[in-house]
């Protein structure tokens, strides 16, 4: 079986010294937070510019090519809601360490990042979503099943699209934690790929507490089927519960150095 995919968060927007370093295409700060998470373990790196309206494409080509050149090419979440930007990040990707992925396609108004994906043989995260969050799994696998149609329609192989079932806040949403495990458990049963921002369900929480909680989750959703996530490396206790599962489940030859490799 394959290893678990971690998915590194931490070249987003979201957090002013990347946005700062994006717009001054200073590449110190961007190749620092590359390394920490991958020297931490990560096989991903998720690449967010955010809209980027204006200069998308010119930014996102800068950011493959400097993280590729200088990281013996990574492979990259291309994660942005400018499409030209996402095909402009594909047109100078190199593919020798893995498929770009393209972050993210729904059942919605972002079908159309599926026809994307396919056109550019690249993998896509499939939002079991038609845009707002889905009521329940009866939803979330209509939706799961109306993105596999249209991608296999377009030639794609089934385990290009990573299914994403939304992790949902604990914090005023705890009733719903076992519907997105079970939803994982039907993504694993039908042979699929199953992705998803793990940290989503720790927001609110004091910072002592979500290192468990994401941890604890990560667990439960490994054991469910669950093969890849976007988190964040550089949480130790997080990289080692992912280490441990993929010993537990075969898909790690144990080893008494297991957590160094």
């Amino acid at each position: 079986m394959a290893k678990f995919i971690t998915i590194g968060e931490r070249l987003s927007t979201t957090a002013p010294p990347v946005n700062r370093a994006f717009t001054a295409r200073d590449p110190e700060p961007i190749l620092k937070r590359a390394k920490e998470q991958l020297d931490a373990g990560a096989v991903y790196l998720d690449v967010n510019i955010g809209p980027a309206e204006n200069d998308g494409e010119d930014l996102m080509k800068w950011a493959v090519k400097l993280l590729q050149e200088n990281l013996d090419n990574v492979p990259l979440a291309l994660d942005t809601t400018n499409t030209k930007a996402i095909e402009a990040g594909i047109s100078v990707y190199n593919r020798s360490k893995g498929k770009p992925i393209i972050n993210s396609a729904d059942a919605g108004g972002r079908i159309e990042n599926i026809d994307l994906a396919a056109a550019n043989d690249a993998i896509v995260i499939a939002l079991c979503s038609d845009g707002g969050i889905a009521s329940d799994n009866d939803e979330r696998m209509m939706h799961c099943q109306n993105m596999l149609e249209r991608g296999m329609g377009l030639g794609m192989d089934p385990s290009d699209l990573w299914f994403d079932p939304l992790f949902l806040v604990v914090k005023g949403m705890q009733e719903k934690q076992m519907e997105i495990l079970e939803a994982i458990k039907l993504f694993s049963d039908m042979g699929l790929n199953s992705t998803g921002g793990l940290s989503n369900n720790s927001n609110g929480m004091p910072k002592n507490i979500r290192p468990i909680m994401d941890s604890a989750l990560m667990a439960m959703a490994m054991m469910q089927g669950m093969t890849s996530a976007i988190v964040n490396p550089n949480d130790r206790r997080l990289m080692e519960t992912i280490k441990s599962c993929d010993v537990f489940k075969g898909n790690t030859l144990y080893a008494d150095s297991y957590l160094d490799l």
